[in-house]
């Protein structure tokens, strides 16, 4: 299932960019935060996974090319402040893709998305607490806040892209997200990025498999372990 690919690509590979904190963030809290958050996307990306075939063989054993994530998940964390914006952008459509996702009774993805969205929903509200903690904080903080949304603003426009096989309404998601993210923004005292969301000069290839520089990298570490050890048994 193409649909189901793509959705447990997103989950995975976020799941590893926040578990890349661990040890690392600003106060112990975030640590667990952080790896709290990337155990919930990594279990649905292996409910995700398991509809397509056997989800480690599918984690650790495709090539770059074969990944069928949005870029924006595969960017590299940068500072705290550009993973919140990174995480912002991407849990406040998430959470509304599940809610969509869980209203649809015939849909194959209605089961996870009605559990999934009360977790979600905790993820945005992290994502929302921070951003209005470091836009309304110090000149340095509202800085970098301001920095990790422009920088990663080009990404956001690939998440409303239909993808076959999920049935919800992509305009109408896309028109919902930026309203939530803009009203957010102005209470966090932050400018919208001004750059373009789609076109010829904004990002939005990762569902065909192209990837940013960064991933492949990131892809080697994830898979290292696994491919030095094949069929080890833990």
């Amino acid at each position: 299932m193409t649909a189901a690919l793509a959705l447990g690509d997103d989950a995975l590979v976020l799941s590893h960019r926040l578990g890349e904190w661990a040890g690392r963030a600003p106060v112990l809290e975030e640590d667990v935060a952080l790896a709290n958050i990337a155990l919930d996307l990594l279990g649905h990306a292996r409910v995700l996974l398991s509809m397509v075939g056997e989800e480690d063989e599918l984690a650790y054993l495709r090539e770059e090319r074969a990944f069928r994530n949005v870029q924006l998940v595969e960017q590299p964390n940068g500072d705290f402040a550009q993973t919140i914006a990174r995480q912002l952008y991407f849990s406040t459509y998430q959470e509304l893709l599940y809610g969509q996702l869980a209203a649809l009774d015939d849909s194959v993805f209605a089961p996870l998305a009605a559990k999934a969205v009360k977790e979600v929903a905790y993820h945005r509200d992290h994502a929302e607490h921070w951003t209005l903690r470091l836009g309304d904080g110090t000149d340095e903080s509202h800085a970098r806040m301001q920095r990790g949304l422009d920088e990663l603003w080009r990404f956001t426009g690939e998440l409303f892209q239909p993808v076959d096989g999920v049935a919800v309404d992509w305009e109408a998601l896309d028109d919902h997200w930026l309203a939530s993210v803009t009203s957010l923004l102005e209470r966090a005292a932050l400018a919208v990025p001004a750059g373009p969301r789609r076109g010829a000069w904004t990002a939005g290839a990762g569902r065909q498999g192209l990837h940013t520089e960064p991933f492949g990298p990131m892809l080697a570490e994830m898979q290292h372990l696994h491919r030095s050890h094949p069929g080890a048994t833990w």
